[in-house]
């Protein structure tokens, strides 16, 4: 294997190509779907390699508990430079799993905090909150969330834009939009090459949701509007840490004052968009399935060196 086996580590830089060409070509929802699924197989494959790495370069340092069968030889032959190899990977594995851990930690933290700032309210699917402060948030949990919104935003928003707002939130809720972010919140968290994935995903969630808003009000301006004059006037507020936010607001403005994207899952090959799309997409997938195949190749070299 030799350094093919250090591949998962950095294969998921080729997928920075397929990141650009999604936000900017595809349907929303079909480009969220798309690089949240890749980001996560790509996490899993380097996450699974780091594990190995470790197992075989560390199996036989005294006191450890792994078999000695683990480093022998025949399996130290399958990776360059072992016993360095699996000594870093210990504090990277460990980096990983604060990072993660922090993640998640963080998450549950924010939805309780807003959850409490909601304590004694009417149990609606719209909760208005008397704050002069303007802004405006979608916040899942149980029978499909509900939709935050101050008295500061309504005031500063025309009847269709109000329509607007609670459409762009009402779609973040019913696409789960949530679990997309904090998939690749993860997935980045795993590999720091992925964090154009999670960009690219922030972006995509608000576009998807802009568009669905779109369709509901039969009026792409005054979504633009909507999103516009909530941009300028929001600030800030740490319930919103860790849920949907705001994005490139020019780049989504713009998006919507042009036509609709086309629903279609890829361009046609037969153009020049086409054939960058598709290249980009092989080779993201080449990419996944080396990253899958070197770890479970080292995978069923330690398995073989298992005694029975």
């Amino acid at each position: 294997m030799g350094v093919f086996v250090l591949l998962p580590l950095v294969l998921p830089l080729t997928a920075w190509p397929v990141a650009r060409l999604a936000e900017q070509r595809l349907h929303p929802r079909a480009a969220t779907w798309l690089l949240t699924v890749t980001a996560c197989a790509l996490a899993l494959c380097s996450t699974l390699c780091l594990t190995l790495l470790m197992v075989v370069g560390t199996a036989q340092l005294p006191g450890n508990p792994l078999p000695d069968a683990w480093s022998d030889d025949e399996v130290r032959e399958a990776v360059p430079y072992d016993e360095v190899a699996g000594q870093a990977a210990i504090p990277a594995l460990l980096a990983v799993l604060a990072g993660c851990s922090r993640v998640l930690w963080r998450h549950v933290r924010v939805r309780r905090r807003a959850e409490l700032s909601l304590a004694g309210l009417p149990r609606r699917t719209v909760a208005v909150l008397p704050d002069p402060e303007p802004y405006a948030y979608a916040l899942p949990g149980r029978n499909g969330g509900r939709v935050v919104v101050s008295t500061g935003m309504l005031t500063r928003l025309a009847a269709r834009e109000r329509r607007a707002l609670f459409a762009h939130e009402r779609a973040h809720l019913a696409g789960g939009h949530h679990r997309f972010l904090l998939l690749v919140q993860l997935a980045a968290r795993a590999n720091p090459f992925l964090r154009p994935l999670r960009t690219a995903v922030s972006y995509t969630v608000e576009r998807w949701a802009d568009e669905e808003a779109a369709g509901l009000v039969r009026s792409r301006q005054t979504v633009a509007r909507a999103i516009g004059k909530a941009a300028l006037v929001s600030r800030p507020h740490p319930v919103l840490a860790g849920f949907a936010a705001p994005g490139p607001v020019p780049r989504r403005v713009a998006a919507l004052l042009g036509p609709a994207p086309a629903v279609h899952v890829w361009p046609s090959l037969f153009t020049a968009v086409g054939v960058a799309a598709w290249t980009a997409a092989a080779g993201t997938m080449i990419s996944a399935l080396s990253s899958a195949n070197s770890a479970v190749t080292l995978f069923l070299v330690l398995k073989a060196a298992t005694p029975l």
